[in-house]
């Protein structure tokens, strides 16, 4: 059945469905074979097959290097890009070790900032004590001298009072010779 079919589809081709004799000059499908397989000539004699075959084995080399070059620029950008993400890994390890490098200063120098500082305080508060204390000596030593000249001029006023000129001169030098002697 099925070569039936065949043979009935080949056979029903527009040449054989013409009228008339099929090799003839009036035969619009035989001037038309006759011009197709005439191109197919000129074609062949001309070598446009080969050199259309030429062109494509051309086209598909240039196609060929266009690969080769686009992967090799893909290699590279893939190089790159590998570069690239270890170079941010080294950037983001260098500014996590400035940031921590940054913050144990920080704290060096407050550390040492406040020990200036409490060092400051002490030396004030020496100085401090220091003026108090001589401020403190100044004023004993004046209520000493006050008591001095107060005692000398009792003494003197007493010894007037109660003997003989060369008494009192003489007490008076025995009580400057005894203070001289309790303030030194």
């Amino acid at each position: 059945m099925k070569r039936l079919a065949v043979i009935l589809s080949l056979s029903a081709t527009p040449a054989l469905a013409a009228t008339g004799p099929f090799f003839s000059l009036r035969n619009t499908d035989f001037i038309v074979t006759i011009a197709f397989l005439l191109f197919v000539g000129i074609l062949v004699y001309f070598k446009v097959p080969r050199i259309i075959g030429n062109m494509l084995d051309k086209r598909a080399e240039g196609i060929r290097a266009d690969l080769e070059e686009a992967r090799k620029l893909r290699e590279e950008a893939q190089e790159l890009y590998a570069s690239y993400e270890r170079r941010q890994r080294e950037v983001k390890g260098q500014a996590d070790e400035i940031v921590a490098n940054a913050k144990r200063e920080a704290v060096a120098q407050a550390d040492k900032a406040k020990a200036d500082l409490e060092t400051s305080i002490q030396r004030r508060l020496k100085g401090a004590e220091d003026q108090i204390a001589s401020a403190e000596n100044d004023a004993v030593r004046a209520v000493r001298d006050r008591a001095v000249q107060t005692a000398i001029a009792a003494a003197s006023e007493i010894l007037r009072q109660q003997g003989s000129e060369a008494d009192r001169r003489a007490a008076l030098d025995s009580s400057i010779d005894e203070v001289a002697q309790r303030l030194h």
